[in-house]
């Protein structure tokens, strides 16, 4: 394999290097929980109990332990079983609920629950403890071994996590290609979901906010971010001022104004309906963030290999003079690609929003750090001219995998900034080298 080949494919073989390192250091004994964990220990109860058994489902209060106990109930009432009680919270709770069954006078044949709670005190001694119940057996979801990076759990939080970062690259690359920077999208993301959030609270109805009323302010939100975006655009276009200059400085002033707005405080009063954006999953399981994700990356692809503005982005990065004297609009071209990136910050924004039902001026700190580490990761120069959007999406993907890996393998906070500032310098370092032999 020679260089070039090397430094085209070198950004996705890391990718799979990096996913085969993190899933040897992580594998070990996995305990199901979530729906899989219900439907697993579901089969284990049906084939070890006769359909007249009398179940308690005791578990964790915590969303993945309640989507456990939620979807076995569901399971096993359906396959004719008696669940008795549905207990979510601590150990206490469990106790009051066998203590109701004991004055009840009621018997029990099993209490289910995944590992966790399986595993309480309280469970380990029932049958001394409550012998009035009967001979209760304690049950929870086969183990088994398997890498815990590679469980269908953590990797559908990495699409998830991935989602934002690489919606922002895109918007990014645009600009990057065309020679530029946007320091802002951070601060924007936080400008966005404060603008939709406050709008649905004070003027669209807040908890009882409809639809078409929630679609307005995400629009509003995105509009007023792509508002910014042309403002930073006509800033380096017809003043001068460097890119770096301009967008430092909105990134300062955008969130300065989300936290005028939101009043340094977070804003709640929103619908449940407007998490679908954020938490929704309509398209056979795959989340719509990740949908809209790839959507985007698709025309991107499109619009940079395919068409005549793409063809005009790469021209303006490469040589601005030579591109205005081959009649190429340079000022729109610039202009379209930090409105874009503005755009596509505030529709990072609002998914932000949706996913935790609230707008605060705290959202998107350093994202546009990472959002630059991906684009550079991903074969795109810093000097313009170079880059693609397909790469920028594995670089997003490195990115959230190395951080998603350390995270699983308890690396320090402080250390993982170190290694992924440490990743960073080594890709632009290899993009540097790369010009120079170009040259």
């Amino acid at each position: 394999m020679n260089l070039s080949t090397l430094f085209r494919y070198g950004t996705f073989v890391a990718l799979v290097l990096l996913c085969i390192l993190f899933s040897v250091l992580t594998y070990g004994r996995q305990f199901p929980d979530g729906a899989s964990g219900a439907t697993a220990l579901a089969r284990q109860i049906t084939n070890q109990f006769e359909p007249d058994a009398r179940i308690l489902i005791a578990v964790p209060n915590n969303d993945t332990s309640i989507q456990f106990a939620e979807s076995l109930t569901q399971n096993l009432t359906t396959a004719g079983f008696d669940v008795v009680a549905n207990v979510k919270g601590e150990a206490a709770d469990a106790r009051k609920e066998l203590l109701r069954l004991r004055e009840a006078g009621e018997q029990l044949d099993v209490v289910a629950g995944n590992h966790t709670s399986a595993n309480w005190l309280l469970f380990k001694d029932i049958r001394s403890d409550f012998p009035e119940l009967g001979e209760v057996i304690v049950i929870e979801p086969a183990s088994y071994n398997w890498p815990g990076f590679l469980t269908a759990a953590n990797l559908r939080n990495i699409t998830i996590q991935v989602s934002v970062l690489g919606i922002l690259a895109v918007g990014m690359t645009f600009v990057i290609i065309a020679g530029g920077i946007d320091l802002s999208v951070g601060s924007l993301i936080a400008l966005a979901a404060v603008v939709s959030t406050y709008l649905i609270r004070e003027y669209l109805g807040a908890r009882e906010a409809g639809v078409s009323q929630m679609f307005l302010a995400g629009a509003v939100g995105i509009l007023a971010c792509g508002i910014v975006g042309a403002f930073s655009g006509s800033m380096i276009i017809y003043c001068g001022v460097p890119p770096f200059i301009v967008t430092l400085s909105i990134m300062l002033t955008a969130r300065g104004i989300a936290k005028i707005i939101a009043n340094n405080d977070t804003i709640f009063e929103l619908p449940d309906q407007f998490t679908w954006l954020g938490r929704g999953a309509d398209l056979g399981g795959i989340p719509n963030t990740v949908v809209l994700m790839l959507l985007l990356y698709v025309v991107g692809h499109i619009l940079m290999s395919k068409t005549l503005i793409g063809r005009y982005i790469y021209a303006v990065g490469d040589n601005k003079q030579a591109a205005w004297l081959s009649g190429v609009p340079v000022k729109s071209v610039l202009m379209f690609t930090y409105v874009c990136s503005g755009m596509l910050a505030g529709l990072g924004g609002v998914i932000m929003a949706s996913d935790y039902q609230s707008g605060s001026s705290k959202y998107g700190e350093t994202f546009e750090l990472y959002v630059i580490a991906a684009v550079v990761i991903g074969g795109t120069s810093l000097s313009g001219g170079r880059g693609s959007i397909i790469g920028t999406l594995v670089g997003a993907l490195i990115i959230q995998v190395i951080r998603n890996g350390m995270n699983l393998t308890g690396v320090d906070s402080n250390v993982q900034d170190v290694i992924l500032g440490s990743v960073i310098l080594i890709a632009v370092l290899l993009d540097k080298f790369k010009e120079r032999r170009n040259v």
